[in-house]
């Protein structure tokens, strides 16, 4: 992470000084009277220099009251889940405050990070944290887990809190050894368990799509990104074709979107401008396999003729898959609908 820290006094410069000693990747501005060599001096106003900021950092610990940086921040806020963390410190170095996006963010690791440099006392108001109960989203955050609906996460909170009881299934066992033993918790192994439960709450570990026996206004679902998609297509096919594929798919096999990790096809489509559009939609990485690769794979269809006419490949959509996987399970072979050719394969 990237943390801008800014100081307006004498001393504030100095803690910003120990500061940007001890956290990586962070950068000292300091108003222009007080700057040192290591700093970057400013003059403008402060809520100028945070709103120039704003974009380019992802933490920022303010060394000054905390009503000025309220003001300043207001105006900039978006949503938890695209805010970056904010860490207030008073200018006699006593108290650390996370702010703004403590878990999503990182504000309370931050804080504790200024606490630990500095001697302050970290001030760390979410409820999870204060009654040492789980943090989903931060349970997300460290697996690379999708939160599907970011709403749901207060939700689940509210209910960890009151002491209802949550049905969690997760067949990774994550969530159990995070959550050690915090929280009115029942861990089941899949989602016909977790359906049948009864529980006020559910927490579902999963690629798939929410079925439709929970409440979903009480359901909260943490997508593990372990989709791999191996695309084949001819050559201009058009970016809107291969999505409608690959979304009809996913549908009908009651998977997210949001589970999947790359898209996979052969080097001969690298210039293949609606894979790199599709890909780019998504905002996932298009993985590319030499012939070689691609034909070293142990692919359950017959090979195709067209592919080794076309590139030299006795298959792409397969293979490709497999290997973006690392292995893994293919669990969609081969379809092909038009001028695109898709399988998934899962981590």
């Amino acid at each position: 992470m990237q943390v801008a820290i800014i100081a307006i006094t004498g001393n504030g410069a100095r803690l910003g000084g120990t500061l940007q000693s001890g956290i990586p990747g962070s950068r000292l501005f300091v108003i222009e009277k007080h700057a040192t060599a290591a700093s970057q001096p400013f003059s403008e106003p402060v809520p100028a220099l945070i709103s120039r900021l704003w974009p380019e950092y992802g933490g920022f610990i303010c060394i000054m009251a905390t009503g000025i940086v309220v003001r300043c921040i207001a105006p900039l806020l978006q949503a938890k889940d695209r805010d970056p963390a904010v860490v207030v410190l008073d200018d006699a170095g006593k108290f650390a405050v996370s702010l703004l996006s403590g878990h999503l963010g990182g504000a309370n690791a931050l804080a504790n990070t200024c606490a630990s440099l500095t001697g302050c006392t970290p001030v760390v108001t979410t409820a999870t944290d204060a009654n040492d109960l789980p943090s989903f989203d931060l349970l997300a955050q460290e697996n690379g887990w999708v939160i599907d609906d970011l709403s749901r996460v207060k939700v689940l909170n509210a209910l960890l809190l009151e002491g209802d009881e949550i049905v969690v299934a997760d067949a990774t066992g994550r969530v159990r050894r995070y959550c050690a033993g915090r929280g009115n918790l029942t861990f089941v192994t899949d989602a016909e368990q977790a359906a049948a439960s009864g529980a006020a709450g559910v927490v579902l570990v999963t690629n798939r799509t929410l079925p439709s026996a929970f409440d979903s206004q009480r359901a909260l679902v943490l997508h593990p990104v372990d989709l791999h998609l191996g695309i084949g297509c001819n050559r201009g096919t058009a970016a809107e074709e291969i999505e409608a594929v690959v979304m009809a798919n996913l549908d009908h096999l009651g998977l997210s979107i949001k589970s999947v990790k790359c898209l996979a096809t052969a080097r001969a489509k690298d210039d293949e401008e609606g894979l790199l559009a599709f890909a780019a939609k998504l905002g996932v990485p298009l993985l590319f396999f030499e012939n070689e690769e691609l034909n070293a794979v142990a692919a359950p269809s017959p090979p195709s003729a067209h592919a080794m006419a076309a590139i030299g490949a006795r298959g792409v959509a397969e293979p490709a898959a497999l290997l973006a996987a690392g292995g893994g399970t293919l669990i969609l072979k081969k379809v092909k609908d038009g001028n695109v050719t898709l399988a998934i394969a899962e981590e």
